[in-house]
Formats: structure tokens, sequence, C-alpha cells
């Protein structure tokens, strides 16, 4: 059985979770493969390229952390679990698209958003890619509609100290309103789920899911 994890911002083919999940499932579910792949910024080229790996790969569970849930959601008729999801960034990307034309704020932001070392994401905060976020972000939400119409409602996780709730990157009552009360689950935790929810919710989710 194949997993595969679309990772969120800065991230890449060494993430955090997905290694955890490659880890345990190699010990615990030898059956089952989890996928992990660096995938660019621009979201209208990584669109083509997640395509590409669906075609090949055949997953039966779609997993997408962060910002990658926008691209997961994009996925149809395959089931999802989405880990903090930050349906909220792509809106904002495209609002604030234009800050990007003042001389050295695209620099500033490539450089806070620098990734950690390895293989991960190179960011780009420049206008023409930020505006694809919108629209990416539009496409993705019909996708997903359009599976819960066929009853395949996606699962998400929320840290109830996500840094980000404050910003209206990641909102839970706004899933809630889109998916239903039971489309989700909170944990005691941050943005970045720790290895603790991993175990005790993350895993079980999958494992439920795929069984399925």
């Amino acid at each position: 059985m194949q997993v595969l994890y679309i990772h969120g911002l800065g991230g890449g083919g060494d993430s955090r979770i997905p290694a955890i999940l490659a880890s345990w499932f190699g010990i615990n579910r030898p059956e089952v493969a989890v996928t992990v792949r660096t995938y660019d910024f621009d979201p209208e080229t990584t669109s083509a390229s997640i395509a590409k790996w669906v075609e090949e790969l055949k997953p039966d569970l779609i997993i997408g952390e962060s910002m990658g849930a926008v691209h997961a959601l994009g996925i149809p008729g395959i089931p999802h679990i989405l880990v903090s999801p930050a349906l909220g960034a792509p809106q904002l990307f495209s609002k604030l698209a234009w800050i990007s034309h003042i001389p050295f704020v695209t620099r500033l932001l490539n450089r806070r958003f620098k990734p950690k070392p390895g293989d991960r994401q190179q960011v780009d905060f420049s206008y023409d890619v930020l505006k694809k976020w919108g629209q990416t972000y539009l496409k993705s939400m019909k996708i997903a509609r359009q599976d819960v119409e066929n009853g395949l409602v996606p699962f998400a996780f929320f840290g109830r100290k996500d840094h980000y709730l404050k910003w209206g990157v990641v909102k839970p009552q706004a899933w809630k309103e889109l998916f239903g009360s039971d489309s989700y689950q909170e944990y005691d935790g941050t943005h970045f789920m720790e290895e603790e929810y991993i175990c005790s919710m993350l895993i079980p989710r999958i494992c439920d899911s795929l069984s399925k």
C-alpha cells in the first residue's frame, strides 16, 4: 500500500513527520510505503509534478501538511488526512502579493523563510508566484467539495497551540463549516505535530483509513 505525503512550506524529502511515519511503518507495517518528494514553491509547477506522482504511485492515501494540504485536496478520488492544514495561506499570499513590488521585500521574505539545509523546498515570494496561490486554492477546494459529494470527506488534525491560528492561516472553525464537526480532531500541540501525537493520533488514523 502506498501513502503519498505532501509536505508544507520549506519542507521536503527529509521532512520530520514523513520520516517518523516511514520508520514506524517500515518496522510495524512493512507493506505500507510512505513517499515524500520535494516540490516547487510555484503551485502551477507543483500541480503538474504531483499529477505525475499520483499516476506513478497510485496512492491509497494522501497526507497533506500545512500548505501541502492545499495541494493534497486538489487530488481527487483518494482519501485525505491533513495535518495543520493552512488553508488561509493561499488567500493571504494572493491578497498581499503586491508588497513584493516593494524593493527588497521578496529578498527579505525569501531569507526569512529560508529552508533548513538538506532536501528542502526553496521558497520564492515573487509577485507572479504568490498570485498563483489564490487560483490553486479555489481549484483544490472545488475538487474537495466534489469529493465530499461523493462521500469522500477529508480528515484534519489541528494543534491547539498552533501559532498560525492568530494569523488566520490555520482555521479550525472554517474547516468545521466546510467539512463538518466529525471531520477533524484537535491535539494539545503546535503547528508542527509533535511525535507523541504522531504516534497516538496520526498513525492510528492512517491505519484505520488504509483498512477501509
